[in-house]
């Protein structure tokens, strides 16, 4: 088993909250891999609770934010911020990771690094939150982690509603190019080329071609105005 200076003190910094029970907390760090049988804990339960309380906060957030949007510009912006992706990326800028607790040889493994897990620590660290203190404490912290993330779920959002709308009109899905790969293999730079029937052609760097891919749909976008 894994040891872990009092993660309870240490994570209850980064989250800004005290816990009244301790041992949630400790319960949203605790990796399946320590059941001696089914039915002890482990992070699950408050894993598959911490799901339902982010999407009912980020729901709510998104409404605030885009007053005037429809569903359909609302649900792919809620999406990517409640995805597993997402949910990673969180668990890592609170270094979840060093405080989760597992066997000795699921840490040797670098569980503890894998995004599947880092997502699932991450929604129960939120249904811990939501058991200890109610809606308001796990309201509290996901709006001050989350509501800086939407500027940047909008390049992802814009790569799928260019899908949409060339689906919607019976184009041939959008394609993507790398026309040009430069810088040395720590710090590359890509160049990708999108063609979209009926448009000419956009060029967009970035550091990886996933970026790139995106910030050329964003410009697209833009050009056929449908850009957000």
């Amino acid at each position: 088993m894994t040891s872990v200076p009092d993660p309870v003190a240490e994570l209850e910094k980064t989250l800004q909250y005290s816990f009244n029970d301790k041992n949630l907390l400790q319960l949203s760090l605790t990796h399946s891999s320590l059941k001696q049988s089914k039915n002890d804990p482990s992070y699950e339960r408050l894993e598959f609770l911490g799901d339902r309380v982010l999407g009912l906060v980020i729901a709510d957030l998104m409404l605030e934010k885009y007053p005037a949007a429809a569903e359909g510009k609302l649900a792919p912006r809620l999406a990517a911020l409640v995805s597993g992706a997402t949910l990673a990326d969180v668990a890592r800028s609170l270094d979840l990771g060093g405080f989760i607790l597992m066997t000795d040889g699921e840490a040797a493994a670098g569980t503890n690094a894998r995004d599947s897990v880092l997502a699932d620590c991450c929604e129960a660290v939120i249904g811990a939150l939501y058991l200890d203190g109610g809606l308001g404490a796990a309201n509290e912290f996901i709006r001050r982690v989350w509501e800086p993330l939407i500027q940047d779920v909008e390049p992802r959002v814009a790569k799928t509603e260019l899908q949409e709308w060339a689906q919607g009109r019976g184009l041939p899905l959008p394609k993507y190019t790398v026309v040009e790969r430069s810088g040395p293999p720590h710090n590359p730079e890509f160049t990708v080329e999108l063609t979209v029937s009926g448009r000419e052609p956009v060029r967009a760097n970035g550091p990886s071609k996933r970026t790139a891919e995106l910030r050329a749909a964003g410009e697209m976008l833009q050009i056929i105005g449908k850009g957000s």
